[in-house]
């Protein structure tokens, strides 16, 4: 395995950690310290993490610590303990990855409409633009023409989160629509039967 190759490989170790962190943090609302006391085995099991050499219990302690840094969490005192608690920061990082790893989920019988997303993103904002584009072609969305993408099953919650993360609001509109011309050569895209 080459260098870029194990450097990727710890990248996305380390994101997976971040993630499961933050995602427990956000399901609890605030999150016991005692929990993510360092060396704490509890803590690895409790974020479902079963570590297995000191290394992993080493990964968890500096992942917790570089959120800390990163102003993604803080820690709070109260007459309870101490708890961690995300801060918008990292509320923002949290939506990012679930933006990352969302999946839509296929109904067994397509309901004929087409779900078509369009924006309109200013020249100043480029880099949004091709963050649109490049998490609409890695969910599996057809692209019409450069702002037009066509999906055949309800993606709603998708564009909620991506005009959230992204924060383009009215710049993105979401369409369902009955017909489109000439729309078989989308069928036979996405292997849909009528």
């Amino acid at each position: 395995m080459g260098k870029l190759e194990k450097e990727f490989r710890k990248r996305k170790k380390r994101e997976n950690i971040q993630k499961i962190i933050l995602s427990s943090i956000a399901a609890v609302g605030l999150l016991s310290v005692a929990v993510l006391a360092p060396n704490a085995l509890q803590a690895l099991k409790f974020f479902g993490i079963e570590p297995r050499n000191k290394w992993q219990k080493y990964n968890f302690n500096h992942s917790i610590k570089r959120l800390k840094k990163h102003g993604l969490i803080i820690f709070e005192k109260t007459s309870r303990g101490i708890f961690a608690r995300l801060t918008p920061k990292g509320e923002d990082r949290l939506r990012k990855f679930k933006l990352l790893g969302y999946k839509l989920k296929k109904p067994k019988k397509w309901d004929k409409k087409w779900r078509v997303l369009i924006f309109d993103i200013k020249e100043e904002r480029k880099g949004t633009r091709d963050k649109i584009r490049f998490t609409l072609k890695r969910i599996g969305f057809l692209r019409l023409q450069d702002s037009v993408w066509v999906y055949p099953y309800d993606c709603e919650d998708l564009v909620i989160l991506m005009k959230a993360d992204l924060k383009i609001g009215k710049d993105l509109l979401y369409l369902i629509v009955d017909t489109i011309e000439g729309d078989n050569k989308i069928k036979k895209y996405f292997k849909l039967t009528t």
